[in-house]
């Protein structure tokens, strides 16, 4: 079955993929629906964190590549509204695309214009 997960840099050697932390495990959420992934992507963003990318897979690669990492795995079904923990964690493992030399993400605040403002609570007024 074809599975959406969350990955940020996605097809870069920076790729990483979405996990939550569950009683001290990385467990990644696998969406039947792709909506429901883009969803809860904007809710990630609105929460300060970067801007994922939904991407299709075959769900047994998924939970493969999981064993493989020592993570566990989460089917989410459609329909489903899944909601991101308030915190986000303080370190990620991989870092958002800088060049060398260049202040990262994280230890540069973006500072969001009206119009961005304005845009993305138009996203989330599109949730409800």
């Amino acid at each position: 079955m074809r599975v959406f997960v969350l990955l940020f840099n996605a097809r870069t050697e920076n790729e990483g993929i979405h996990t939550l932390k569950v009683n001290g495990d990385n467990v990644v959420l696998m969406f039947e629906s792709e909506d429901d992934a883009l969803r809860y992507g904007l809710m990630l963003e609105a929460q300060d964190f970067a801007s994922p990318t939904a991407e299709a897979f075959n769900q047994e690669e998924i939970e493969e590549f999981c064993q493989g990492a020592g993570y566990e795995c989460k089917l989410v079904p459609a329909g489903t509204l899944a909601i991101p923990p308030e915190t986000n964690v303080d370190q990620t493992d991989w870092q958002p695309e800088a060049k060398p030399g260049q202040a990262t993400q994280a230890s540069q605040p973006k500072e969001l214009s009206e119009a961005e403002l304005d845009q993305i609570r138009r996203k989330l007024e599109g949730l409800l």
